[in-house]
């Protein structure tokens, strides 16, 4: 998602949650994490912490894979969309609608669209969120009040992983961390967290995104 694509600005890495990338690679399946039954449990918990977000918008800060960093406002109304409005300098607006990520970049006035379901802003956004045989949960870590899960999708494993932190007590998003195909990393952290608001619908739709109107 995205929710961490650098296809047209080589200065930004907008795949912020999503991990679109070009590359194509045939990695054999992820190694599955060993997960006691307290683990699991957590997992339950995180779960469902997940399906209870419908809308949510959060200030994100974003460090690239080469230490660059941007900032901007994240939108979310599950399932299937997001949108992320970056801070100037940055002049990109991406979306998701519940099939299609768009990227916008205002200053070359470009769009391309991603597969939403090939990309790792996949997990986040579908419904119901959960660690079942769909996905390997690769890495497990719960420590230091941070729970730390990556996830990888079973039936498309080179398509990227994503990296779920939350606070343990109560359990609440934090941060992700997506690694793409060609094994970059985009890290973004979430500060004001809001949750459950009403959200205009043409927040999400493409025909919207250049009106200017809903930014």
């Amino acid at each position: 998602m995205v929710w961490f694509l650098r296809l047209l600005r080589a200065t930004v890495v907008v795949a912020s949650l999503a991990g679109v990338s070009s590359a194509t690679s045939h990695a054999a399946e992820p190694v599955a994490a060993p997960l006691t039954s307290q683990d699991t449990l957590v997992l339950q918990r995180i779960a469902a912490y997940l399906n209870g977000i419908r809308t949510m918008t959060a200030h994100f800060q974003q460090i690239n894979n080469n230490g660059g960093g941007s900032s901007g406002t994240v939108w979310v109304a599950r399932p299937g969309r997001m949108r992320f409005e970056y801070d100037p300098p940055v002049a990109v607006t991406m979306l998701a609608d519940s099939t299609s990520i768009y990227y916008w970049d205002k200053q070359l006035n470009q769009t391309s669209k991603y597969e939403l379901r090939s990309t790792p802003a996949w997990f986040f956004l579908r419904d119901p969120i959960s660690f079942g045989n769909d996905v390997i949960v690769t890495r497990f870590d719960n420590s230091g009040g941070l729970i730390r899960v990556t996830v990888v999708e079973r039936a498309q494993p080179d398509s990227g992983s994503l990296t779920l932190v939350f606070a343990e007590n109560p359990v609440s998003l934090r941060q992700w961390v997506v690694v793409d195909q060609q094994g970059k990393t985009t890290n973004v952290s979430l500060s004001n967290l809001q949750f459950g608001m009403a959200l205009d619908p043409r927040l999400f739709q493409y025909q919207y995104l250049f009106s200017g109107n809903y930014h």
